[in-house]
């Protein structure tokens, strides 16, 4: 009985340790985010991270446990081989997790979670963004931590299990029963109210620090948990409060009288052929004219003075998915899942296609990557859009990029079917970049920096095509609306929640457009979709997250989501908040804070009232 009992608390506290060392590699791997860091704070992430990883070895322990039961009555070696199958298949399973959590980290900006399984439903497109040296790096990982599990397990573990039956065999089974219950406690998370969480291991005001003490199969676990009941997640205020918070944060008046937008409007006509450019990455950071670095967008610069540019305006997340519905749709992201990864529910959000279709125009899409990635292709097609160029329509010799077609070749597709014109006006055309995706590998060498340079490449794209189309008889109907997916966490000093992370350009240009304007108001990628049907006398009701930016009565705030949490601009100030610890990260100035955190979080809320109820 003492040796089976001994044999548990091995399993259980041989983990410990392995998932331990996980804390110590990740900060040095991520050595950079580390700097300023003490020894003492080292220690702290792994003493307050051993929360997770007694849930986590508890979980690991429960089929060793049940062997161990099974060894009272039928002893044998044969448990043995079936215990060493089982150390083999869960080495394997926490050393892959490991393996690419740590690498997606420096990407991603948070631990890995059901996004992962989201982007490797279209694995070469998953792996295209990650430069070949650091797959090679990550798999030599894998197989070195998989192989030091599996030893320890083997060598130390293994052994411990008796193969004779037990003396006493029905207290030998309670004891196991009883090891059972107690093993719950580290399951749950202790004895408390509160159960097991991520939150649960925050202790400092460092992000780096809380998010280097998490475990990573715990959070790939627990994410995967939430992926569904959405409507019962972050209820922060009972439903009265919620739809008054909510209602101040939505201008009264649905949409404008026809006529008004023309008027007093940024177009010179009601029925523009309308080119939506979405630029993969593009911060403010790196376009002058919005307040970043010099030299890098030239030709962003030189248009800038020719259109409306909006300079305060915010991207909603962080991924390509969640900012094309963003953009798209004129529908929040969401911080802990995608809805594009569920069609049932994009297909019945309300797009910026269907409601000028409605107005008889045509819609379709232009992407050089794989179209199946992150569903996209079906995405598309229920968004309204007819028609859909991607990378399978380019020849081998074109997609030299490892996403597809880099931008010079579909710019210069874009040039040529609009030069064709056989495009019955009003149309629609969305084209959708992607040289500036990691790992910035384009035909372009003029910075150093390699995203920079891959941002200066697709300027340059832009630059041509701009200038080409100018010449074109499309041009003097046209109205060329430029806007980013989302942001880039340049510098790279810049915490994954920082506003400046979210802060991108849009700029409207063409023909269409009656003078040039520059426009400061805090805005949304959201707002988008009613700013644009608006400006056309098209009612946008349908848009609930979505604002006329020139309403007067416009309230005036942006949000973002990161992972799990969001960010709250207004004229009051900025305030971001983390669900996963319930605290506020930023708050400035600290006066309204409060009001600001409870905007967002109606937000929240509300979006996943309307997410779980699609």
């Amino acid at each position: 009985m003492k040796k089976r009992v001994l044999f548990i608390l091995a399993v259980f506290v041989a983990w410990l340790p392995l998932l331990a060392v996980q804390k110590l590699v990740f900060m040095f791997y991520h050595k950079s985010l580390a700097d300023g860091c003490t020894l003492m704070d080292w220690a702290r992430v792994v003493f307050h991270g051993l929360k997770l990883d007694c849930t986590i070895s508890g979980y690991l322990t429960a089929i060793p446990l049940l062997c161990t039961l099974v060894s009272v009555w039928l002893p044998g070696k044969y448990l043995h081989r079936i215990i060493r199958v089982y150390f083999g298949v869960m080495a394997v399973f926490v050393a892959a997790i490991f393996a690419l959590d740590v690498a997606l980290y420096a990407f991603w900006g948070f631990r890995i979670d059901a996004t992962v399984f989201f982007y490797m439903q279209s694995t070469s497109d998953a792996i295209a963004g990650i430069p070949t040296g650091l797959l090679v790096q990550q798999i030599i990982v894998f197989i070195v931590y998989a192989l030091g599990i599996y030893w320890v397990f083997n060598r130390f573990v293994v052994p411990l299990l008796p193969d004779l039956p037990a003396k006493k065999r029905l207290l030998s089974t309670i004891v196991c029963l009883i090891a059972g219950g107690i093993l719950f406690i580290p399951v749950r998370g202790g004895v408390t109210t509160s159960t097991a969480n991520v939150g649960m291991v925050y202790f400092s005001n460092n992000q780096f620090l809380n998010h280097s003490a998490i475990n990573p199969v715990f959070s790939l676990m627990v994410s995967l948990s939430k992926q569904q009941d959405f409507a019962s997640q972050f209820n922060f205020f009972e439903e009265t409060k919620r739809q008054q918070l909510f209602e101040a944060l939505v201008a009264p008046t649905p949409y404008p009288v026809a006529n008004d937008s023309v008027v007093a409007g940024l177009l010179n006509t009601k029925r523009p052929d309308i080119l939506l450019i979405i630029l993969e990455s593009f911060s403010a950071n790196v376009v002058e004219t919005t307040g970043g670095e010099k030299g890098v967008t030239p030709s962003l610069n030189r248009f800038s003075k020719e259109g409306v540019l909006f300079t305060n305006f915010y991207a909603n997340s962080f991924r390509t998915d969640r900012g094309l519905v963003s953009v798209l749709n004129g529908y929040l992201a969401q911080p802990t899942t995608s809805i594009m990864k569920y069609p049932p529910k994009s297909q019945t959000l309300p797009s910026i296609s269907k409601s000028l279709i409605k107005e008889g125009y045509t819609a379709d899409m232009l992407y050089g990557g794989d179209i199946n990635f992150t569903n996209m292709q079906s995405y598309f097609y229920s968004s309204g859009y007819s028609y859909i160029v991607a990378d399978r329509d380019f020849p081998l010799s074109s997609r030299l990029s490892k996403w597809g077609a880099n931008d010079n070749i579909t710019f210069d597709y874009l040039f040529h079917s609009l030069a064709d014109n056989k495009r019955k006006s009003p149309w629609f055309s969305t084209f959708l970049t992607l040289s500036s995706h990691e790992p910035f590998e384009v035909p372009y060498h003029r910075l150093d920096n390699p995203y920079l340079n891959s941002v200066a490449f697709t300027d340059s794209c832009i630059g041509d095509f701009i200038d080409r189309i100018k010449q074109l008889p499309v041009w003097e109907n046209l109205l060329v609306i430029l806007v980013s997916d989302h942001g880039f966490r340049y510098p790279e000093n810049l915490q994954e929640y920082d506003p400046a992370r979210y802060h991108i350009p849009m700029l409207w240009i063409g023909g269409a457009v009656k003078e040039p304007k520059l426009i400061d108001t805090i805005a949304n990628q959201t707002d988008l979709a009613a700013t644009l049907l608006c400006q056309l006398g098209i009612p946008h009701q349908e848009f609930v997250f979505s604002k006329n930016l020139f309403s007067p009565d416009y309230p005036r705030y942006a949000y973002y989501t990161f992972h799990n949490g969001f960010g709250f601009i207004d004229n009051t100030g900025l305030s971001v908040y983390d669900n996963e610890s319930g605290k506020p990260l930023i708050e400035t100035p600290a006066e309204g804070s409060n009001l600001r955190l409870d905007k967002g979080k109606a937000l929240l809320q509300t979006l996943y009232d309307d997410l779980g109820n699609r």
